[in-house]
């Protein structure tokens, strides 16, 4: 059975940098991308970044182009969400996620459980 397991994230000060990272196993991913959806409380859950196997192609939003990078280790299935500059708007629950198209609005085929990552002002 595939599964996705998140760690690190935390609580930092405005201006910081966190990272996450995220294994996944059970089956095989090369197919898939991998990347990162955050929900913060009371929103909806959203598209934060995304690596591509097939091309290795990094996909970021808007919101987090330039602060965040993710970096992907396709033959562990592995994904690491490095976080700078953060934001207090960045607090959210990170959900690793994968399935293919996933910076294009595809629902991924695999959810993580999620990892608080805390920002104060």
């Amino acid at each position: 059975q595939a599964r996705l397991e998140e760690s690190g994230g935390g609580l930092v000060q405005a201006g910081g940098s966190l990272s996450v990272s995220c294994a996944a196993s059970g089956r095989t991913f090369s197919a898939y991308g991998m990347g990162w959806f955050r929900q913060a409380p009371g929103k909806e859950r959203e598209f934060v970044a995304s690596i591509s196997w097939m091309g290795h192609d990094t996909y970021y939003a808007d919101s987090v182009k330039g602060r965040f990078t993710i970096i992907g280790d396709s033959a562990k299935n592995t994904v690491h969400l490095q976080m700078n500059h953060l934001k207090p708007e960045d607090t959210a629950v990170y959900y690793c996620a994968a399935g293919a198209g996933l910076a294009i609005g595809v629902h991924p085929d695999y959810w993580g459980q999620g990892t608080q990552v805390t920002v104060s002002a």
